[in-house]
């Protein structure tokens, strides 16, 4: 009999392999992407610091409606690069998290990358 394997624990695993690689500065940030079930976050996160520059999910008041699709993704996508743009930010560092780089993170990633964001 076979055991079924985490896959939230894989995707930790996969996450802290990569974080091991990639770092955000304050020219250069960390974008973060966190996928659940029915919402999507970003984050524009500055590792040498220790803070976090702007955040934009789909339980943001400007973006209502369901948040678990790409549409939706998409218009984090665009409020993350937006309020990049505010802040004088145009080059990230990309960090999909430990998830494939498909469906809603790649819908997220293209619509950064619409929006003026370089990476």
């Amino acid at each position: 009999m076979f055991t079924r394997k985490d896959s939230n624990a894989q995707r930790l695993k996969r996450h802290a392999r990569v974080r091991g690689k990639i770092s955000g500065t304050a020219e250069r940030p960390r974008l973060s992407v966190y996928r659940s079930l029915s919402n999507i976050y970003a984050q524009l996160i500055d590792d040498v610091n220790g803070v976090t520059l702007a955040a934009a999910s789909t339980l943001d008041k400007e973006l209502e409606g369901y948040g678990g699709n790409k549409e939706a993704a998409a218009k984090v996508g665009e409020a993350i690069a937006k309020k990049a743009a505010e802040k004088g930010i145009t080059d990230v560092v990309f960090d999909r998290g430990g998830y494939v780089y498909q469906g809603r993170v790649a819908a997220l990633a293209e619509a950064a990358r619409e929006a003026g964001l370089k990476f």
